[in-house]
């Protein structure tokens, strides 16, 4: 075994068992941290996202609309009368530092939920310390399914809302191989497990898969292999700011969007800033919300994000599905007329809300979302022009189990 995935599970192990030294108290107690968090006026909220380190050029705007939420909903009037106090964390893109951080937030700060994470793998460092300690986790971000967890509320997209969609978009305009280019963990791996699975079924071939580290740099052996194979389309599961020196490469590579368009599910508006937007124009991204997105409370959303941290700023998918988590969360708990697990999550099923990216309802069997699939195309001004979506949302199917292709993997 690797030195850093023992360093992961015996983190996540000792977390866990609560001997990280951080005050933890006994294991099984959130529900009575949960009913004491914050003081007699306010509850407190944990957010968790990477402010430093590889990730935080994804994660920091994330952090910012989870914030701007909870100050709208202070300014309504808070959740139950009392005023939430975010108690904010950096997962500094350290999967145990993430699973250290949130063992904090619940055993020492009581928070009354969390808030928080993006990489699968954070999620995954996450995962036994919510549901040992029997807390709640709202993740934001889309991931590769195949899991379900009663302690998490995921309000990004599963597979069927995203990647299923992205591959449909690729095939219908008549592309018919593939290259799979991706960071090397969980989200990555399994989603090009399912892209093959899927190619397999459909008719596609992928001709190369190739993996590197997060906060990778150096891609000029990488494009070389996907200008030799020269496939139709570019699958990328690349995270972070190694989209930035990928796209980069690429483009100095004389590898354009017309002739090789590279189809992204984790590059939204944020990322596109940070790329640049001569190296990335005319490539193709696969989310459920994008800035340019119309409705009315989208122009609501992207008014209030301006003008609470600038005019320069863009909204973007996982932000909106972080700040969708805020008020999703502050429902339940509105109608549980209580901040306890249990009671919030047995008062969530069925919330429906009208929010930026339209009508976004929570799947009380697996706690997901139902969600509208959109794919867009990157525009020279750095905004995302939708060319197609879903029609409606689409009920969350994290196993695949309505895919016949799918059958293997689950």
């Amino acid at each position: 075994m690797r030195k850093s995935a023992w360093r992961i599970g015996a983190a996540i192990a000792l977390i866990s068992a609560g001997i990280t030294g951080c005050g933890a108290s006994p294991a099984g107690t959130a529900g009575d941290a949960a009913s004491v968090a914050g003081g007699a006026d306010t509850i407190k909220v944990g957010l968790l996202h990477s402010l430093s380190g590889t990730m935080a050029i994804s994660e920091v705007t994330v952090r910012d609309a989870e914030m701007l939420a909870v100050e709208e909903i202070n300014a309504a009037g808070g959740v139950l009368g009392k005023k939430l106090v975010p108690v904010v964390e950096d997962g500094a893109s350290d999967w145990p530092t993430f699973a250290e951080k949130a063992t904090k937030l619940i055993a020492r700060d009581r928070v009354a939920t969390v808030f928080g994470g993006w990489t699968s793998a954070s999620r995954k460092a996450m995962l036994p310390v919510f549901e040992k300690r029997k807390a709640l986790l709202w993740y934001p971000v889309q991931y590769e399914g195949l899991e379900s967890s009663p302690n998490i509320f995921y309000t990004g997209a599963t597979t069927n809302q995203q990647i299923v969609p992205a591959l449909d978009y690729l095939k219908e305009q008549g592309k018919k191989s593939v290259f799979l280019v991706g960071s090397d963990y969980v989200f990555p791996r399994t989603a090009n497990k399912i892209i093959k699975a899927y190619a397999a079924a459909n008719g596609m071939k992928v001709l190369g898969e190739e993996y590197t580290p997060l906060g990778h740099t150096e891609y000029g052996t990488l494009v070389n292999k996907v200008v030799q194979a020269r496939p139709d389309a570019v699958f990328n599961t690349l995270n972070g700011d190694s989209n930035v020196a990928f796209f980069k490469q690429l483009k100095s590579a004389g590898v354009t969007a017309k002739d090789m368009p590279v189809m992204s599910v984790s590059v939204a508006e944020e990322e596109v800033k940070g790329i640049g937007v001569d190296n990335i124009a005319g490539h193709l991204v696969a989310w459920n919300y994008y800035q340019t997105t119309k409705n009315a409370a989208n122009d609501k959303f992207v008014a209030a994000f301006k003008a609470r941290y600038g005019a320069d700023r863009v909204t973007s998918d996982p932000m909106e599905a972080g700040y969708n988590a805020v008020y999703l969360w502050a429902e339940a708990v509105k109608k549980a007329g209580s901040t306890d697990v249990e009671a919030v999550k047995k008062a969530a099923g069925g919330i429906a809300l009208d929010r930026p990216e339209g009508q976004v309802t929570i799947d009380g069997d697996n706690q997901h979302m139902f969600k509208t699939a959109r794919i867009g195309e990157v525009e020279p001004d750095g905004q995302i022009k939708e060319v197609w979506n879903s029609g409606k949302p689409i009920k969350p199917d994290p196993y695949l189990r309505t895919y016949s292709w799918a059958g293997g993997l689950v």
